[in-house]
C-alpha cells in the first residue's frame, strides 16, 4: 500500500503541489517566528557577553527604572558618594583593587543637519568617559585613531555607529539636550569616535569627561553605579559577600550576574515578542489546517472509486486508512521542509526590514537551532495527518459497490448533529460575551475571550448548515443579474456545504480578527478624541517626540517668553510611596483648571501647592476621601503630607490624581524632573498660528519638541494607534493570504472533481467565458459568506471586549468601524474573483469529449 500511495502522489503532481502548498503556508510562519527570535536573542546575548567583563562586583541602587504611569524618568539618584569614599578608605580590608564610578542619563543628540538622531527605540545616553588604563573591562570603549579623550565641558566622544548614522566626524560641532534636570541645550565638539564592543543598531552614546558628566547627570553627591575589581587572592563571590555585608540596601552583583540580568531582561522582552508572532503563526496554522482538511476531503472524494477498487481486490479498511495517512505523512514532511526554508527566508527578510528602518535591534548571523526544525516538522506532519484522518476514515467506511457508483458521497451526510452542537456552543458563547460586557477588568475580559473561542467553535460546527440559507440569499441578490449563470454558481456554492464552510472559514477567522482589532482601534481613537475635546482647554499642547517622550523643564520657560502666550502649565510625572506601596500620578506647575476641564464631584478644582486632587475612581479604590490627609513618602528620603481638596470625575487624561507643585518638588529631586506635556493658553486676540510658529522657533534647540493644536494632538495619538493597527493588519495579512490561496486550492480541486460535469456543460453549448464567469461568481459568493460571518462575529467580540476596558481607560465606549466593514466586504468580493481566476481559466479549458470519456 505504501508503493500505491507513493505512485499515486507521483501520478498527480498538480494535486500534490496544491496539497503541499497548504502545509507550507501553515508552517513557514511558525519557523520564521522561532528563527527570527532565536537570531535576535543570540545577537543580544553576544553583546551582553561583552558587558562588565573584568568587573568582579557592581553596586547599584536596588530600585531603578520607571513605575507604570509615571513620567519622571529614573526614580533613583544612584549610589551616594559616601559609599564610594568608604570603599576607597577600606580597600585593603574589603579586598578591592580598582574602583570605577559611572555617571549616566538619557539625552538627545543632533545629527549633522541639526535634527535629533533617530535611534529606533535603542538607548541614547550620555556618560562619563573612562580611560582604558583605569577601566576594569578589557572590552571597554576605545577611541579610534585620529581622536582623543574629551577634556572640558564642550568636548565629547561619540560611538562610531551613531556618528556614521548622524554623518558626524571628529571636529564636528553638534547640539545635545539632557532629557531631565535643569541643563539647557548646549553645543559640543566631537573630539573622538569610540569603538564600543557589541555596538547595536541605533544605539547612541556620548561620553564627557567625568567632571562634566557629574554636573550634567547627577546631583553632585551620587553616582549611577560603582564597579569594583577584586584584589589578588579575592574571588568575585567573596568581594560581593563583603560588600553586601558592609553596604546593605544596595543591589550588589558579580559581573556574571550583571551580564545574566541584561540577557534575562532582553530575552523576557523577546519572549513576549515571540508569543505575539507565534499567536499570528497559530492563526495561520489554524487556517492552514482547514485548508489541509478541505484538500484531503476533496482528494478522497475524487479517489473514492479508486479506493473502492482497492477494497474490491482485497484491501482492508485499515489499509485504506493507513494509505491515506501515509500520503499525508509524505505531504506533511515535504511541506514542513519547504516551510522551514521559507521560514528562514521570512526571518532574514524581517531582520533586514527592521534593520533598514532603524529599529535599534542588533544584526547578526541567522540562527537555525533544533527548536524551529523540530517544531516545524512536528507541526506540519501532525497537523497534516490529523487533518487527513477524518477523510481517510470516512473513505474506508464506504462500501466498494456503493463507491463505484457515479455519484459522490462527500458532503451528503446529515448535518443535524454538528449543527445542534454548533447551536449550543453559539448560545454559550453569546451568553459569555453578554456577561463579560457588563463588567470591566481582567475577569470579564477573560469571559469575553472564552466566549470568542466558543463562537469560533460554533462556526466550525454550524457553518455548513448556515451556508445554505446565507449563500442562497446572497446568490438571489448578487447572482440574479447574471441569469442562469448566476443560478448555477449559487447552486454549486450550496451543493457541498461542508466544503463551502471549510473554504470560507479561512476568511472568517482572518476577517474576524480584523474586525476585533478594527473595533478596538476605532474605540481607542474615539475615546482619545473625545477626551481631548472635553478635558483640554488649552489651544496648544507641547510634547516631546524623543524615545522617552519627556521634555526638559527649561522648555516651559522658553514657551512663556513667546509673544501671545498667556500662561504655560506643565504636567510632570510623580513616583512615590503611600503606606509602603508605589503610586504614580501627576503634578501641574500652575493652575491646571485654567488649561483643563475638571468635572468636580466634590470640593474645589483649585489645587494648592500642598494639596491633592483625586479622581472619583481613585478615591473609591484607595479611600482618599475629601478632606483626608495623605502622606506621600519620597523614594529619596522624606515625607510630604497633602490634603485632598477635591474629587473630580474620572478622566482618561486627568487620572489618577494631581498633586501640588510644592509637594512635587519635595518628592522629586531637580535632576530627575521632566515634563510630560506643556499646556499653553493664549492671550485674548492672539493668533494661534503665529503663536504656534513662535513656540516652534523658541524651542527648536531642544530637538524633540512637538508643538500641536488640540486637533493635531488627537490626530497624532490616533496616528500612533493607526501604526500599531497597520502592523497587526500586516501580520494578519498572512492569514488572509493563506485564506485566498486556500480558496484557489479548493476551487482548483473542485474543477478536477467536476471535470465531467463541466465537460457536459461545454458539450451542451456553454461557452468558455460562461464557465469562467460561473466559477468567479461561485468564489465570490463563498468569499462574501466567509467575510460576513467573520465581520459579524468580530465586531460582536470587539464591542464586548472594549466594554471590559473601562477598568483601565476611563470613558472608553465601543465604536463600530463601519468604513472598515464596508471596505472589507467589497475587498472580499474582489479577492473571491481574483482567487477564481486560475481555476476559472483551467475549468474553461476543459475539453468536452475528454471530460465525458474520463471514467
Amino acid at each position: 500500500m505504501r508503493k500505491v500511495s507513493l505512485r499515486n502522489l507521483a501520478a498527480h503532481k498538480l494535486r500534490l503541489a496544491l496539497t503541499v502548498l497548504s502545509v507550507v503556508l501553515g508552517t513557514s510562519f511558525v519557523a520564521g517566528s522561532l528563527i527570527f527570535t532565536s537570531t535576535i536573542s543570540n545577537s543580544f546575548n553576544g553583546i551582553f557577553d561583552q558587558v562588565a567583563v573584568g568587573v568582579d562586583t557592581q553596586i547599584s541602587p536596588k530600585s531603578s527604572g520607571n513605575d507604570a504611569g509615571g513620567f519622571g524618568g529614573s526614580e533613583t539618584l544612584g549610589v551616594p558618594d559616601s559609599v564610594v569614599r568608604t570603599i576607597e578608605q577600606d580597600k585593603a580590608q574589603l579586598g578591592v583593587d580598582k574602583i570605577v564610578t559611572a555617571y549616566s542619563s538619557t539625552m538627545t543628540i543632533a545629527d549633522s543637519e541639526g535634527k535629533a538622531i533617530q535611534t529606533g527605540g535603542a538607548p541614547s545616553v550620555g556618560a562619563n568617559w573612562i580611560p582604558n588604563d583605569r577601566a576594569l573591562d578589557p572590552n571597554s570603549a576605545k577611541i579610534l585613531p585620529g581622536g582623543r579623550a574629551p577634556n572640558g565641558p564642550n568636548e565629547a566622544v561619540l560611538n562610531e555607529s551613531a556618528a556614521k548614522k548622524a554623518k558626524l566626524k571628529v571636529g564636528s560641532r553638534t547640539k545635545v539636550v539632557v532629557n531631565s534636570g535643569t541643563a539647557k541645550p548646549f553645543e559640543v565638539t566631537i573630539v573622538g569616535l569610540m569603538d564600543i564592543a557589541g555596538d547595536a543598531s541605533g544605539y547612541t552614546e556620548m561620553d564627557f569627561d567625568t567632571a562634566t558628566a557629574k554636573k550634567l547627570f547627577s546631583d553632585g553627591s551620587h553616582v549611577a553605579n560603582v564597579q569594583l575589581g577584586a584584589a589578588q587572592g579575592v574571588s568575585a563571590d567573596q568581594l560581593k559577600q563583603r560588600i553586601e555585608q558592609r553596604f546593605p540596601g544596595y543591589k550588589v552583583q558579580t559581573g556574571d550576574e550583571v551580564r545574566q540580568e541584561n540577557k534575562d531582561a532582553v530575552n523576557s522582552f523577546l519572549q513576549i515578542f515571540n508569543y505575539i508572532l507565534l499567536a499570528f503563526a497559530a492563526i495561520g496554522l489554524i487556517v492552514g489546517t482547514f485548508i489541509i482538511y478541505n484538500t484531503f476531503s476533496m482528494i478522497v472524494a475524487q479517489r473514492v472509486r479508486e479506493l473502492a477498487l482497492l477494497r474490491a481486490i482485497g484491501a482492508a479498511r485499515k489499509q485504506i486508512t493507513r494509505s491515506v495517512l501515509f500520503e499525508a505523512f509524505v505531504v506533511g514532511l515535504i511541506g514542513s521542509v519547504i516551510g522551514l526554508v521559507i521560514g528562514a527566508g521570512l526571518a532574514i527578510g524581517l531582520q533586514q526590514l527592521l534593520s533598514s528602518t532603524g529599529s535599534g535591534l542588533p544584526s547578526g548571523g541567522l540562527v537555525v537551532g533544533p527548536t524551529p526544525i523540530i517544531a516545524c516538522l512536528a507541526v506540519g506532519i501532525i497537523v497534516t495527518m490529523v487533518s487527513a484522518w477524518a477523510p481517510a476514515r470516512r473513505a474506508s467506511k464506504v462500501a466498494p459497490v456503493e463507491a463505484m457508483r457515479e455519484s459522490q458521497t462527500d458532503g451528503a451526510a446529515s448535518l443535524k448533529v454538528r449543527t445542534l452542537i454548533g447551536a449550543v456552543l453559539a448560545v454559550l458563547g453569546v451568553a459569555l460575551l453578554a456577561i463579560g460586557a457588563q463588567g470591566k477588568g481582567g475577569g470579564p475580559a477573560g469571559q469575553v475571550g472564552l466566549g470568542a473561542v466558543l463562537l469560533i467553535l460554533a462556526v466550525v460546527f454550524a457553518a455548513p448548515a448556515l451556508s445554505r440559507p446565507v449563500i442562497g440569499l446572497l446568490g438571489f441578490v448578487l447572482a440574479k443579474p447574471f441569469g442562469k449563470l448566476g443560478q448555477l454558481a449559487r447552486t454549486n456554492s450550496m451543493r457541498n456545504p461542508r466544503r463551502t464552510a471549510a473554504t470560507a472559514f479561512a476568511l472568517t477567522l482572518g476577517l474576524m480578527l480584523v474586525a476585533v482589532i478594527g473595533t478596538l482601534g476605532s474605540s481607542f481613537k474615539a475615546t482619545i478624541d473625545k477626551a481631548v475635546s472635553n478635558d483640554v482647554k488649552a489651544p496648544i499642547l507641547v510634547t516631546g517626540s524623543g524615545g522617552t517622550g519627556a521634555l526638559p523643564p527649561t522648555v516651559s520657560g522658553n514657551i512663556a517668553k513667546v509673544d501671545g502666550v498667556a500662561s504655560v502649565v506643565s504636567i510632570r510625572g510623580v513616583n512615590a510611596k503611600v503606606a509602603g506601596k508605589d503610586v504614580s500620578g501627576n503634578s501641574p506647575s500652575g493652575d491646571l483648571s485654567s488649561a483643563a476641564n475638571f468635572h468636580m464631584v466634590s470640593g474645589t478644582d483649585r489645587l494648592p501647592a500642598d494639596g491633592l486632587l483625586v479622581s472619583d475612581k481613585t478615591a473609591k479604590q484607595k479611600g482618599w476621601t475629601l478632606g483626608k490627609t495623605i502622606t506621600f513618602d519620597s523614594k529619596f528620603g522624606g515625607s510630604v503630607p497633602v490634603k485632598v481638596v477635591g474629587v473630580y470625575k474620572s478622566s482618561a487624561l486627568l487620572d489618577p490624581w494631581q498633586i501640588g507643585s510644592a509637594a512635587y518638588e519635595k518628592l522629586t529631586p531637580p535632576q530627575l524632573r521632566a515634563d510630560f506635556v506643556d499646556l499653553v493658553q493664549l492671550k485674548d486676540g492672539a493668533d494661534s498660528g503665529k503663536v504656534q510658529t513662535g513656540i516652534e522657533d523658541a524651542t527648536a534647540d531642544f530637538l524633540t519638541v512637538k508643538v500641536q493644536t488640540r486637533a493635531e494632538f488627537a490626530n497624532a495619538q490616533a496616528a500612533t494607534i493607526n501604526q500599531m493597527l497597520t502592523v497587526l493588519y500586516g501580520m494578519l495579512g498572512l492569514a488572509l493570504l493563506i485564506a485566498i490561496l486556500g480558496i484557489i486550492n479548493t476551487l482548483a480541486l473542485s474543477v478536477v472533481e467536476r471535470k465531467r460535469e463541466i465537460g457536459m456543460l461545454r458539450a451542451v453549448g456553454m461557452l468558455r467565458k460562461q464557465v469562467r464567469r460561473t466559477i468567479y461568481l461561485e468564489s465570490m459568493l463563498i468569499s462574501i459568506f466567509g467575510a460576513l460571518l467573520g465581520m459579524v462575529i468580530g465586531v460582536a467580540i470587539g464591542w464586548c471586549l472594549v466594554r471590559t476596558f473601562r477598568e483601565w481607560l476611563t470613558g472608553i465606549q465601543p465604536e463600530i468601524p463601519w468604513g472598515t466593514i464596508a471596505f472589507t466586504l467589497v475587498a472580499a468580493a474582489v479577492c473571491g474573483v481574483l482567487a477564481a481566476l486560475w481555476p476559472g481559466i483551467r475549468a474553461a479549458r476543459t475539453k468536452p469529449l475528454e471530460a465525458i470519456a474520463d471514467l
